[in-house]
């Protein structure tokens, strides 16, 4: 029952996640430091920072968020660059998937909250061998100065490629879904284990990257304001695209006017 009611209202459900979590980790901010306890030792520190395997696995994260990033450009530009041929997917897809990294890992995640919250991470707080104390969710303070724990930029990476289970074909969405939910536990748990952030900046993180998601989603493909369909996309990148094409050319013929007449010099002297 409250699976179906959260299918069939996301941005409620998401909302009502975010202040489920807030109030509980602001309620009982034990839970924080005793998850984070099980991946501390007072001899050792944070010992999955030691280990080869899992400082490898971190980085599978934003390499798979770079290649994704990266076709998705390769799509626009390549529409500008021949605006003539169709393009390699439906434009909204690659306007969706790059909107949501840079809205939401980019300036929500990382430019508003990690650089103006202040929480100090795992790794600065007294009871983990740092010397800052620990602080509550949601509450500014100025311990830490900037790329600091709340909320976590790497769980958001690893939600926002779900962004990709929305676009995807209908016969891919579930078993992308299989691949991508775990791989995203998996990359947020590890920071978690490094010490790198606490369990309430993981659970946060995924609510605002999902509610951000969800919402563009609607806006592009159910709302559709005007300018933002795949046709009217595809003729404004044609028109900007000959528009290049025609402004690459002056310069061409500008410069080649240039040389031929530097060369001209020479040859009349």
């Amino acid at each position: 029952m409250v699976w179906d009611w959260a299918f069939r209202n996301p941005v409620k459900a998401l909302l009502s996640y975010l202040v489920f979590v807030s109030l509980f980790f602001l309620i009982f901010p034990g839970v924080d430091l005793w998850f984070t306890g099980l991946f501390h030792s007072s001899e050792t520190g944070f010992w999955a920072k030691t280990q080869p395997f899992l400082r490898r696995f971190r980085h599978l994260g934003p390499h798979i968020v770079q290649w994704v990033a990266i076709a998705c450009l390769l799509a626009l530009v390549l529409k500008l660059l021949f605006p003539g041929r169709t393009p390699l997917m439906p434009l909204r897809v690659p306007v969706f998937l790059l909107s949501t990294l840079v809205l939401g890992p980019g300036i929500l995640v990382n430019a508003i909250l990690k650089n103006n919250w202040g929480r100090p991470r795992p790794v600065m707080v007294d009871l983990f061998g740092g010397d800052m104390p620990y602080q509550p969710v949601w509450l500014p303070t100025n311990w830490c100065d900037t790329n600091c724990s709340f909320v976590s930029g790497e769980a958001s990476a690893a939600m926002w490629l779900l962004a990709l289970v929305f676009v995807a074909p209908k016969a891919w969405r579930w078993a992308l879904a299989c691949f991508l939910i775990p791989l995203g536990l998996l990359l947020s748990l590890n920071r978690v284990a490094f010490g790198g952030h606490f369990l309430s900046d993981t659970l946060i993180s995924w609510g605002l990257t999902l509610l951000l998601i969800v919402l563009m989603y609607r806006l592009l493909f159910y709302v559709r304001p005007a300018g933002l369909g795949d046709r009217k996309l595809d003729e404004i990148l044609t028109r900007t695209g000959r528009r290049l094409h025609v402004a690459f050319r002056k310069i061409l013929n500008g410069y080649r006017i240039r040389w031929r007449r530097f060369c001209k010099m020479f040859t009349s002297a």
